[in-house]
This record gives C-alpha cells, sequence and structure tokens, in this order.
C-alpha cells in the first residue's frame, strides 16, 4: 500500500473503449477533498490501437513512469494476472483483477469488484433474504457479483446465461471455491419457473444501459416478493429498476457498486480512507450528468 505520508499520487485506468469512464471524476473529487494531488488518466487500448495481449507492456510501461497505481477493465481482467508478481487472495480465486498497486517496485492485484458490490449490497439491502438468488449474467461482472453473493451467505445461486457453457463454467468454478451445490447453470428459458421460487435476481448483463435499452426478461416474471440488485449504472435508473419498483420490489442500483469498487481501489492506491457517503453523492451527479448528455 502507498505510503500515508505521500501526497501525490498518477493513477490509470487500462480498458477498451474507456472513454465515457467515471472512474478518472470519482477518484479526483475525492482525492481533492483530502488535498491530493491526484492524476487518473485513461489508458484506452482503442485508442493507443494495442491489443488486450499487450497489457504487460502496458504496466511495466506505466510502473516505468511512476505511477503509483492502475485499474484495470475489459478486455485485460484476466490477462493482466500473468504479468503480477503477486496477487491477493481474492483476487486468485476468482481469476480476474481490476486494481494493481506499484509497492517496493512490485505489482500487486487485487479485485475490488466483489468487495464493491458486497458492500454496497450490505448496505442497500441490508434485510434482503439469500437463501435462493437468481443471477442473470455470467460475464466478468458476473463473476464478481456471484464471489460477493456466495461470500455474503448466497445459499443457492442459479446462474443464467445466453451462453450455457459460459453458466457452466462460473458454477463450476463457484462450487469449487465455496463447496459444491452452492451455484447451479440454468437457460433463460427456465426464468420462469426460477424467478417464481427466487428470494430476488442479480442483473448482470449489459440489458438496460443506453446502448441496450430495454428489459432482461418479460416484466410479468416480478412479483412483490422479489429484491432486484442492478450492475448497471449508466444509466442509474434502469428500465428494470423502474419496473421492479412499480410492482412492489426492492431494489438496489448499479451506483453502489461502482462506489465501492473505487473506494477500495482509492484506499489500497492512498492508504488513506475515503469517504463513501460523497461519494454516492458523486455518482449520482456524475451519472445524472452523463445521462443528461446521452
Amino acid at each position: 500500500m502507498a505510503s500515508r505520508t505521500q501526497d501525490s499520487f498518477l493513477i490509470g485506468l487500462i480498458g477498451a473503449g474507456i472513454g465515457p469512464s467515471l472512474s478518472p471524476a470519482l477518484h479526483e473529487r475525492e482525492a481533492d477533498r483530502q488535498g491530493l494531488r491526484y492524476l487518473y488518466r485513461l489508458i484506452d487500448i482503442d485508442v493507443l490501437g494495442v491489443t488486450a495481449d499487450e497489457v504487460g507492456d502496458l504496466l511495466r510501461a506505466a510502473r516505468d513512469l511512476g505511477y503509483d497505481g492502475l485499474n484495470i477493465t475489459h478486455p485485460c481482467k484476466q490477462l493482466v494476472i500473468e504479468h503480477l508478481d503477486a496477487i491477493a487472495p481474492g483476487a486468485e480465486a476468482l481469476g480476474a483483477v481490476n486494481t494493481v498497486v506499484f509497492e517496493d517496485g512490485r505489482a500487486v492485484g487485487h479485485n475490488t469488484d466483489v468487495t464493491g458490490f458486497a458492500a454496497s449490497f450490505a448496505r442497500g439491502l441490508p434485510d434482503a433474504s439469500l437463501d435462493q438468488v437468481v443471477q442473470l449474467g455470467a460475464g466478468g461482472a458476473g463473476a464478481a457479483v456471484a464471489h460477493a453473493l456466495l461470500t455474503l451467505g448466497a445459499g443457492r445461486l442459479t446462474v443464467v446465461d445466453a451462453l450455457p457453457e459460459r453458466a457452466a463454467a462460473l458454477a463450476a468454478s463457484l462450487n469449487r471455491h465455496f463447496g459444491d451445490g452452492r451455484a447451479t447453470p440454468a437457460a433463460p428459458d427456465a426464468l420462469r419457473d426460477l424467478i417464481a421460487g427466487a428470494d430476488g435476481i442479480v442483473h448482470a448483463t449489459p440489458t438496460g444501459m443506453a446502448a441496450h435499452p430495454g428489459l432482461p426478461f418479460p416484466a410479468e416474471l416480478l412479483h412483490p416478493d422479489l429484491w432486484i440488485a442492478e450492475v448497471v449504472y449508466r444509466p442509474l435508473e434502469t428500465k428494470l429498476l423502474r419496473t421492479a419498483r412499480a410492482r412492489g420490489c426492492a431494489t438496489l442500483d448499479g451506483g453502489g457498486m461502482a462506489v465501492f469498487q473505487a473506494v477500495d481501489a482509492f484506499r489500497l492506491f492512498t492508504g488513506r480512507e475515503p469517504d463513501s457517503t460523497r461519494m454516492l453523492a458523486d455518482i449520482a451527479e456524475l451519472a445524472g450528468a452523463a445521462g443528461a448528455r446521452a
């Protein structure tokens, strides 16, 4: 972890198509309030004209240029692992890294997506039953959310994905880590029966984003006994959340996960404690402004 006496930080985000990212503003606003000099740069592989396989070269260049740390996003979260000197247990179990801290010449990988969702869920849906949970989406965000749910104590997690092999692979990985029978894969055509018997639904697909409008499943499947947790945060209020609230469901938007993963990354980068309440207000303002421009 960075020295607490340090007051100047250079941080970057490596990923593809990251121009609209709210991470720079989220980190820099909190740093400003703490009196830190904090520059958060975007390292977009699309803009640079390089492939995700070259993430190791970008990592080494950032270290040589004096960066204190990096966030890593799609499509580099898995590819970066082989270029690290060490990896935290949680990131190793997940097989994905979204935060790299440079300390004493070493690159150490962490995953704050898992802890970020767990913190957001515990804050936003503290009394939610976790006996039977259905999760839509088994991609990168889905894997992190699934680990968080089982860490929080979900009894049985059913993973639904349009790609059956992806759902099966994630469920198998979860069972290896958390114990047999904790996770089960399912196809989308089973959703009606699954949702009817579920305590809650976690949505971890792109549906609901500006470029992918709509609902991930028919609105008629929602019932008031369900809670709904969303991973999408642009917009903060997706059609799924609006529809679910109208049908009496408890809901959690994706802004909390975005904030709390940034909270954990900021702490790793600086050794200082960020103010999550202020950052939750930031994400609401930033996401709202971004939506108005879209």
